[in-house]
């Protein structure tokens, strides 16, 4: 591509000033503040005042709202107003953090973006129309999709394969039109700009000095800023003497990065991490650079400005170029160097994963519980505002953690530990809301009946009915079986009306001294039901599982003897056991009488950690020696077998006369009984594993063996939204690692007729490194001596044991396309169990259990739609533009109560395009009829994706294509009439409702 004519000749570019500042990673958010962010916030502004030209954009929300609430004084707040509105502060992303684009669930990429979004509205009536997504490792195909949902006009990222960013660099291919969605494809395709080699950060060296350029307050310091302002490695400061060879050197790195574009426009990031915290120094250097390059332009053939993202992806707009087309392939696995694949974050820290999604599916579960209460119990007795603060405090925690060093593992020990104690603070809260309202609406202070959302095991005690609520979060109808750990294996279960419930009761793979009981429940959408657990008079009701212990077997020398095999059933498969192993030989589907060959095993891969003898593996990077080694020399087995569950429990030793196991499978099967919808249920083959604690540098991995010829092609998601091809690549370098993939929630393999699916409740790194193999990466820990990670404390020594559950799904294509989607749901949506207790000294009087009134009117969508979101924000804006501009400039916003008439509804399509004959249609839904439960609705207001928009008045820039040569906008979806809408698929179409106030 020839050099297109610049305008004048000449190359402008765009000094945009921003300070990476990440949400915990080394340092907790509080150590941060005190040293630096809070510090960065306070000098910007002041420094943006004394400039007419100077320009900042800000970047996390989290660090920003805690200088709003907790340092910036009346002044400093006018200030930003001020700025925002002349063009000279620019909130970018505007989301709580810069997620993590690899192991994060969409949800959860939505809530924080959406956090982020309410505060910026409601406090500034700004609205954020650009990303900046320069430090997540590999990008993925959903955010640019969930960006141009938020209304944004242009997508940046930076941290792409370096063989794949060297050669799109060359070619000048880094700036295209992305359709991340095939099924949205152009309707919501974004403009991407993917930054050249030198990132995000300024480049440093300086030819003429041995000290650096352009970082000119130096680094921040922990704990404490130094008291006499002097930083460390602070740079040559510009002087008379030096100011044309700095400018010789700013200039040549313009002109070597303007060759890599189409346009003559350069984008030149000026900061880095935690940088700006004394943004004097760092402008009044700058500003004598800029005007004299200025001053010299013709002679250096570039003009230089301090800018925004939006002047920059403005002027790359104005020229009308046409450009590329990128289709939904996203951006990973990310390698730095051949040995250096960013694939161990996938797995790094599971216990981590585990529970930030587990406070998400809560988060999910207690918002919808109380927009319920709301407006089915206006007169109700729980504090709204202290809920909504219950509420607030899991919502930052959960979009907190999604932060590009906190999901992902990649944080030191102490920043693991904020994430957590914020989540379980957060998760505290929700839960004493969520029995609150229980105890509210069952008048339970008149029947003597207690609530708790922590079940204490003595409170299972035979003379004490036990009563266990269980929350049905998502809008289908859902059976399944809850666990409840009981101290006693005699045990009854009755429902509301005092009927015998399905139950079974076995000895619990925890302890000795204590059962677990499963209840068969079935609950309509988003309801709940009650049951009691009374200890047995006279007559059993739960089945008792009974169990057979089988010998111990020798691995070594199974191949010696003839096969004994064993079989495992239920109404769809039968699980074949090899005896001589105590291993999976075999699963028959039994619909179609497809039998595949199955077998899974442990192993391990073994790291260095030496970096004088070649490659490591630590929080980020996967870089194993070989082949992963098989862990055990031994399998012990017992089963549990019962009427309803059927649980196969395999020890892994590693010889034959080892007293303790590191890895244990524990696989369960449902028979559901007649009367009881049982399809996802019956099709689930449920594995929970136990691994840990493993020894230093290995990482462990559970592969899974079958006959399916998939020729090593595996299908992975992105971000539990959509699925991603990934056919098995061979490198010259690394290609064990270079083939790992996250799996988020969803992996299959296939073959022309039948698929195995695997369903998971946290990420993992996933691979095929054999045709019809898949293997999960479970736990890793490990330690290195790279100077680096030792400084930071990024060494992964987790010595934890991990508790990750997996479900499968083994039948023909059609079959799991029907099933695997819901499945998913239901895996990270599972019903949330409350307890509740008689308080001993009430007279029993003989009385049924009263029907609530919260499951007369479930709210069901069909099952090709997800009810992704139903909540009371709280926000106090106006939904009207205009007037929500108009009341922050009279300084109204600061006043009024949270508003709780808004509900915020989120409706998902589930499919792709021609994905199902049946399931792949557009849906019609009547919101009117889908709430009725929750009262008569008034009205309707479609916004964008966080919200801020109207979709009447939202017009995103149209770039040209060649398939679209025109120049436009994008206008909106078609709108609703008598609060009827039509869903297609794959949308997230996001609503305002309103009911009518009883």
């Amino acid at each position: 591509l020839a050099l297109l004519p610049r305008a004048g000749g000449e190359l402008r570019a765009f000094v945009v000033a921003h300070s990476h500042m990440d949400v915990g990673w080394v340092y907790t958010v509080q150590e941060s503040m005190h040293a630096y962010a809070a510090n960065v916030y306070t000098t910007v502004i002041e420094e943006l005042m004394k400039g007419k030209q100077r320009k900042f954009i800000a970047v996390e929300q989290e660090f920003f709202r805690l200088w709003w609430d907790m340092v910036a004084t009346d002044t400093q707040k006018q200030q930003v107003h001020q700025l925002l509105q002349e063009g000279r502060l620019e909130f970018v992303i505007g989301g709580q953090v810069m997620h993590d684009e690899a192991v994060t669930l969409i949800d959860d990429q939505i809530l924080q973006l959406t956090e982020g979004h309410g505060f910026l509205y409601e406090t500034f009536g700004f609205r954020p129309q650009f990303s900046w997504h320069v430090d997540p490792f590999g990008a993925s195909a959903t955010t640019p999709t969930l960006f141009a949902l938020a209304g944004f006009n242009a997508h940046l990222i930076s941290r792409i394969d370096y063989d794949l960013k060297a050669d799109m660099q060359k070619n000048k291919k880094l700036q295209f039109v992305w359709q991340g969605s095939p099924s949205l494809s152009e309707r919501q395709e974004i403009f991407t700009h993917v930054m050249d080699q030198y990132s995000y950060c300024t480049p440093s060296q300086l030819p003429f000095s041995n000290r650096s350029g352009f970082f000119w307050n130096g680094f921040a310091t922990f704990p404490d800023p130094p008291k006499d302002g002097v930083y460390p490695n602070m740079s040559l400061p510009v002087t008379d003497a030096n100011l044309h060879l700095y400018a010789q050197t700013m200039v040549a790195n313009i002109k070597e990065r303007a060759a890599w574009f189409q346009t003559g426009e350069v984008l030149w990031p000026w900061g880095c991490d935690k940088q700006f915290f004394n943004a004097s120094v760092q402008y009044s250097n700058m500003d004598l650079l800029v005007d004299y390059i200025n001053k010299h332009s013709a002679e250096f053939g570039v003009t230089v400005q301090y800018a925004t993202v939006s002047d920059f992806f403005q002027a790359v707009y104005s020229r009308n170029l046409t450009w590329e087309i990128r289709d939904s392939q996203d951006f990973l696995p990310y390698s730095t160097e051949p040995f250096q694949a960013w694939t161990g974050f996938y797995t790094s820290r599971s216990t981590l994963k585990g529970i930030a999604r587990r406070a998400s599916s809560l988060l999910y579960a207690g918002e919808s519980f109380f927009t319920q209460y709301v407006w089915k119990h206006p007169e109700g007795s729980v504090c709204k505002y202290k809920a909504l603060k219950q509420l607030q405090s899991l919502r930052w925690a959960v979009s907190e953690v999604q932060h590009h060093d906190g999901i992902t593992g990649t944080e030191s020990p102490k920043v693991k530990d904020m994430y957590l104690k914020n989540l379980m603070y957060g998760m505290l809260n929700v839960k004493k809301l969520m029995a609150s309202i229980i105890f509210d609406i069952n008048n339970a202070k008149k029947n003597g009946e207690v609530y708790s959302s922590v079940y204490t095991k003595g409170s299972g005690k035979p003379d004490v009915d036990l009563y266990v609520v269980v929350y049905n979060p998502l809008a289908w109808n859902i059976t399944t079986f809850v666990t409840v750990s009981v101290s006693s294996d005699e045990m009854s279960v009755y429902d509301e009306l005092g009927y015998s419930v399905p139950a079974q009761v076995q000895s619990s793979v925890e302890s000795q001294s204590t059962y677990d009981l499963y209840i068969l429940v079935s609950i309509s959408g988003l309801s709940y039901r009650k049951y009691s657990i009374k200890p047995v008079d006279g007559k059993q009701s739960a089945f008792i599982g009974s169990s057979i212990k089988y010998k111990r077997r020798d691995l070594t020398r199974a191949g010696q003897q003839s096969r004994q095999l064993f079989p495992v059933v239920n109404n769809c498969y039968q699980i074949v056991f090899d005896q001589n192993t105590n291993l999976m030989h075999s699963i028959t589907e039994r619909e179609t009488n497809q039998t595949v060959q199955f077998t899974q095993e442990f192993l391990e891969y073994h790291v260095n950690g030496d970096t004088k003898k070649g490659p490591i593996s630590d929080n980020y990077l996967f870089a194993p020696d070989a082949s992963a080694v098989p862990v055990s020399k031994a399998v012990g087995l017992e089963v549990m077998s019962g009427s309803l569950v059927t649980e196969i429990r395999q020890y892994f030793y590693s010889n034959v006369t080892s007293q303790d196991y590191i890895y244990a499978v524990y696989t369960r099967l449902y028979s559901v009984p007649e009367g009881y919808d049982g399809k996802l249920l019956c099709h689930r083959i449920e594995q929970e594993y136990s691994v840990g604690p493993l020894e230093l540098n290995r990482e462990a991995v559970l592969r899974t063996s079958t006959s399916l010829n998939t020729k090593q092609l595996l299908y992975t998601d992105n971000n539990g939204y959509q699925m991603q091809k990934r056919p098995f690549k061979a490198y010259v370098n690394n290609t064990v690692a270079r083939n790992y993939y996250p799996m988020v929630q969803t992996a299959y393999i296939e073959d022309d007729t039948t698929r195995l699916v695997l369903l998971a409740e946290r990420a993992h790194g996933v691979s095929s490194q054999g045709n019809g193999q898949v293997e999960v990466m479970l736990h890793r820990r490990l330690w290195n001596n790279l100077q680096w990670n030792l400084n930071n404390n990024l060494t992964l020594n987790d010595s934890s044991v991990v508790r990750p559950v997996i479900w499968l799904i083994l039948g023909a294509k059609a079959v799991t396309n029907t099933l695997y989607r819901t499945s998913g749901l239901a895996l990270e949506h599972r019903p949330v169990v409350m307890f509740g207790a008689l308080s001993g000294d009430k007279p029993k009087l003989p009385r049924r259990l009263q029907q609530d009134s919260v499951h007369d009117l479930p709210v069901t969508v069909p099952p090709n739609l997800h009810l992704q979101t139903l909540s009371i924000p709280g926000w106090r804006y106006s939904s009207d533009h205009a007037e929500q501009i108009r009341s922050i400039r009279m300084g109204k916003q600061k006043q009024g109560d949270a508003d709780f008439s808004r509900v915020l509804l989120r409706i998902r399509h589930l499919y792709e395009v021609g994905e199902d004959p049946m399931l792949s249609q557009p849906v019609m839904v009547d919101l009117q009829s889908l709430l009725k439960g929750l009262g008569s609705v008034m009205a309707v207001e479609e916004r964008s994706l966080t919200g801020t928009w109207d979709v009447n008045t939202l017009e995103r820039w149209k770039w040209k294509t060649a398939q679209y040569p025109g120049k436009r906008f994008f206008s909106s979806t078609e709108t609703s009439e008598d609060f009827i809408v039509t869903v297609h698929p794959k949308e997230i179409r996001t609503f305002f409702v309103y009911f009518q106030v009883q």
